[in-house]
């Protein structure tokens, strides 16, 4: 995996722009083909499969722990064996770096 997920995500208010589209699909390319570049580009997302429902929970909490630690909170919406976890930055209206990070993150939290 890139070094990504080793980076911090950075605060986005102020004079922060979003990442153009071929800056996108760039970062993208550091990470699984499971995410996916949706809205023109200005969402990133991806399905997670599980056995059952607490491996789902327990993935979703771990999400929501690395977004804690980032302040930087996707969309999760998550079912019996599935989840689905989207990145945008709200302040910006697309994406940024800390989107990537942040997707980055997860698949780490796969690894271990």
């Amino acid at each position: 995996m890139s070094d990504l997920a080793s980076k911090r995500c950075v605060s986005c208010e102020g004079e922060a722009k979003p990442l153009d589209l071929a800056a996108c699909m760039k970062l993208k390319e550091q990470l699984p083909e499971r995410w996916r570049l949706l809205r023109e580009g200005k969402l990133l997302s991806a399905e997670f499969t599980f056995r059952n429902y607490y491996q789902t929970t327990a993935f979703v909490n771990a999400v929501a722990w690395v977004a804690h630690s980032e302040n930087h909170h996707p969309d999760i919406d998550f079912g019996y064996k599935i989840a689905k976890v989207s990145w945008w930055t709200h302040a910006v209206n697309g994406l940024t770096e800390n989107d990537f990070i942040c997707a980055a993150k997860v698949e780490r939290l796969l690894a271990e």
